[in-house]
């Protein structure tokens, strides 16, 4: 399967911070085990209208240096589509490259995929990533970590 990064775009990053400024509270998902000096905030849920059964989240995912999130699955029913607002983040998807995305670029994972690396690029700056996720609304865990 092919992922698709894109070049870096300041109108995205403008409106992503638009989004998130205007959103209500954020809930705050648990931590994942296995996670270092990262915080997943839910910032965003609305059901999609024609489209019964699904719904759109988006996830605020925040690195401090050197922070990264276990190697995990996404709910067998979500489509991804995550773009860097800030710093750089690695990630590696099926096994496949490790890749770094800047500030303004994204990737998209599909359902089924794995995520074998998503952490900060940086070990002295922070990251962050807005993931927006179209899923079934009945999924109440959106990230499952590998067991150990």
């Amino acid at each position: 399967m092919t992922r698709h990064a894109g070049a870096p775009t300041r109108v995205l990053l403008s409106t992503a911070a638009l989004a998130l400024a205007a959103l209500p509270p954020s809930i705050v998902l648990a931590d994942l085990p296995g996670s270092r000096n990262a915080k997943v905030t839910q910032v965003y849920e609305h059901a999609l209208p024609d489209v019964p059964g699904k719904s759109i989240r988006g996830v605020l995912v925040e690195y401090g240096p050197g922070g990264y999130s276990p190697s995990h699955t996404h709910a067998k029913s979500a489509l991804i589509y995550a773009t860097v607002l800030e710093g750089a983040v690695r990630s590696q998807i099926n096994g496949g490259p490790v890749r770094t995305f800047q500030a303004g670029e994204h990737f998209t994972e599909l359902p089924g995929d794995h995520h074998n690396i998503s952490a900060n690029a940086s070990d002295s700056q922070p990251a962050k990533l807005l993931a927006v996720f179209v899923v079934d609304t009945a999924e109440t865990e959106l990230t499952t970590p590998d067991r150990q």
